[in-house]
């Protein structure tokens, strides 16, 4: 294993992992599939401390992908609550 393979990604390649997550998680939820969300907190939580790390001028283009991130786990809490 290399010395890099437990090294944190970077804050957008983490926030496109969980992206890809998210939006597998609700295509499974809307084809009925139940889905397991164990790990989601603490991916989301690694990720806003990596965020919290970075000077505001290296944060601050991050939003946008942020803010849709924030929409996807909305629309996944949407389709997860029973008609």
């Amino acid at each position: 294993m290399s010395p890099c393979a437990h090294a944190p990604a970077p804050p957008l390649a983490a926030i496109e992992s969980m992206h890809g997550t998210l939006l597998l998680a609700r295509a499974l939820v809307e084809s009925g599939r139940q889905i397991d969300l164990t790990g989601l907190d603490a991916g989301a939580a690694a990720l806003c401390a990596a965020i919290a790390t970075l000077p505001p001028e290296s944060a601050r283009p991050l939003r946008p992908a942020l803010l849709e991130l924030l929409a996807q786990v909305e629309g996944l809490g949407a389709a997860l609550t029973p008609r």
